[in-house]
């Protein structure tokens, strides 16, 4: 039996939803698990908790903020009992138009869940392919999830998502890791 990943996302332009269309379609051609994709704005947040392993997706809007749907809802997960939960996060943001705060919603929740007991999954080293000043999202020059700016660099997408797809599975236990 495969396992079931919840896929909670929050999208005002569509390029979140696009990419939680994505790493569906890239995790269950794996068939290591399959996953239920769910717009935040029409989900309820105890949802979250039927999951044995979830991947939350949130874009930053103007400087720092939380993308609409999940700032309406973000107080709510304060109920959620996220303990032992592998969690991963992607999100969107603009590296050149806010590079003092490009994707920080993806810090803003990372530190959330962790306080609801998440067990943080899918972390992405800093490369030089980024050009931005400063992210809540950056620990140690690690991401604390997935960072993409469709905006700015839309090619990338698609090669950082399936790279990122590989180590969420290997962080959720459901693959082998593939020696270097």
């Amino acid at each position: 039996m495969t396992a079931t990943i919840g896929l909670f996302f929050g999208s005002t332009g569509g390029a979140g939803a696009a990419v939680a269309d994505l790493i569906k379609d890239l995790i269950d051609e794996t068939g290591l698990a399959t996953v239920d994709v769910h717009d935040i704005a029409f989900s309820e947040m105890k949802e979250l908790e039927q999951y044995d392993y979830l991947i939350l997706g949130i874009s930053t809007w103007n400087i720092g903020q939380l993308q609409d749907d999940w700032a309406l809802k973000f107080k709510q997960l304060d109920d959620i009992d996220l303990s032992g939960k592998p969690v991963a996060i992607y999100g969107m943001g603009d590296q050149y138009g806010y590079p003092d705060s490009f994707v920080d919603a993806i810090g803003i929740l990372s530190e959330k869940v962790i306080e609801r007991g998440a067990e943080p999954a899918g972390f992405q080293l800093v490369d030089d392919s980024y050009q931005f000043e400063y992210s809540a999202a950056v620990i140690d020059g690690v991401f604390v999830g997935l960072a993409l700016d469709d905006d700015n660099q839309s090619e990338m997408t698609t090669p950082r998502t399936q790279a990122w797809v590989a180590t969420v599975l290997e962080d959720f236990k459901l693959a082998v890791p593939v020696p270097a």
